[in-house]
């Protein structure tokens, strides 16, 4: 476009330092000059006229007149003009733009503990930034998506994000991040970490014996653990529709039958409760004669929860009894139905043979009953059963 002059247009962060420059492509020693946006001179070639001491020279020459701008404030933003005096003059310009990182970034929340199945607000708030922010959220690693609201006051601007959450148990002590996206600043963020109390979660555990079967005459040994917050006060043992065997030791969590019997089968129960509410984890007691080398599906330990809404933190008791019994009961159900069916199909097969027999019922007629009705005597009559067909032809009478 035959001009002459070159700059770039600048982009700084409050606080830094801009550098602006204006060059000559092809000097012919003719006097650079830089005005601000109200086009007041601040260089003539190396001359300072402007007072502002935030100006200073950085280079000049023939070709290049470069000045430097300290503690840059968003006043500072605007046009700057090159002017190189030639015939005609020669005029460009470049742009400022001052970048404003937010301030006083942070998160509120309506309490600080909250129960398991509530649903919580916070708001984080990126307060007077340049431009606005984008404000972005996570729970851990997994990223989250709020609601902004953007304020502006003259060229700044403030960010408000909400964002609901329903938390469970599996979100206390976890970190909930507001991070934010702005062009002036890196990794600015900041954290909350939720507090979530909880019911207990209960498990029976089997110290003896350490596997297989339960025996008449052995000892049994159970320990109830529960884990909850705040941590469960009050854990007992009960024994599910009928009462505890008097020569039942309970201490504590633990449970203890020094000498099984038939009459001790049946479930027993741990429940422990806290503020929040109250858990409970089954085992199922049958006892074996001293000789028995297997089990029923019935023996071992379940943990059912309080409600439906519990069910997501159920945690079943691992015990070997409890999944060989499982095993077992479907191997009997298998077998069950194989010989259903065998039966059924040899039922419905008498069912037809009988059916077919009775419809094929008729009268067996020996060689001399053939010509019987027309023999004098046994003889004749055997004569005229092996030529009974000539017989009858011999029998037909004609009619003219």
């Amino acid at each position: 476009d035959g001009q002459n002059l070159v700059t770039e247009d600048v982009t700084v962060v409050e606080g830094e330092v801009a550098t602006i420059s204006c060059r000559v492509r092809n000097s012919d020693d003719s006097v650079i000059q830089l005005l601000n946006p109200n086009r007041q001179t601040i260089y003539f070639r190396d001359f300072r006229p402007l007072k502002d001491s935030r100006f200073q020279l950085v280079n000049f020459s023939n070709s290049e007149l470069r000045v430097s701008l300290t503690n840059v404030s968003v006043s500072d933003e605007g046009r700057y003009f090159c002017q190189l005096y030639t015939d005609p003059p020669q005029e460009i310009y470049t742009t400022i733009t001052v970048l404003v990182p937010p301030r006083n970034l942070m998160i509120d929340i309506q309490k600080d503990t909250v129960v398991e199945g509530e649903e919580i607000e916070l708001n984080c708030t990126a307060m007077a930034s340049k431009p606005a922010t984008t404000i972005r959220w996570f729970k851990g690693n997994k990223e989250l998506t709020g609601k902004s609201e953007v304020e502006q006051w003259s060229d700044m601007f403030t960010v408000t994000s909400k964002l609901s959450l329903t938390v469970g148990r599996e979100d206390d002590g976890v970190p909930i991040i507001c991070l934010v996206d702005h062009p002036a600043v890196k990794d600015l963020q900041t954290q909350h970490y939720l507090e979530v109390l909880y019911k207990p979660q209960v498990r029976v555990l089997q110290n003896y014996p350490l596997q297989g079967l339960t025996r008449e005459g052995e000892p049994l040994e159970l320990t109830c653990t529960a884990l909850g917050k705040p941590q469960p006060t009050d854990m007992k043992w009960l024994r599910v529709d009928d009462e505890m065997p008097q020569h039942v030791v309970v201490s504590g969590s633990n449970l203890l039958i020094s000498n099984l019997n038939k009459t001790d089968n049946g479930t027993y129960r741990c429940e422990a409760s806290n503020t929040v509410g109250k858990s409970h984890a089954d085992y199922m007691l049958f006892v074996y004669d001293t000789t028995a080398t297997t089990e029923p599906a019935v023996h071992g330990f379940t943990q059912l929860p309080n409600s439906a809404e519990e069910l997501d933190y159920g945690d079943l008791s691992d015990s070997r009894a409890g999944d060989e019994g499982s095993i077992r009961a479907v191997d009997h159900a298998v077998i069950g139905g194989v010989v259903a069916v065998v039966v059924f199909a040899m039922l419905c097969l008498l069912i037809i043979l009988g059916r077919y027999f009775a419809r094929h019922k008729g009268t067996y007629f020996t060689h001399e009953a053939k010509g019987a009705d027309d023999a004098a005597d046994a003889d004749t009559a055997i004569i005229n059963a092996e030529g009974g067909q000539n017989n009858s032809e011999e029998k037909k009478e004609y009619f003219i």
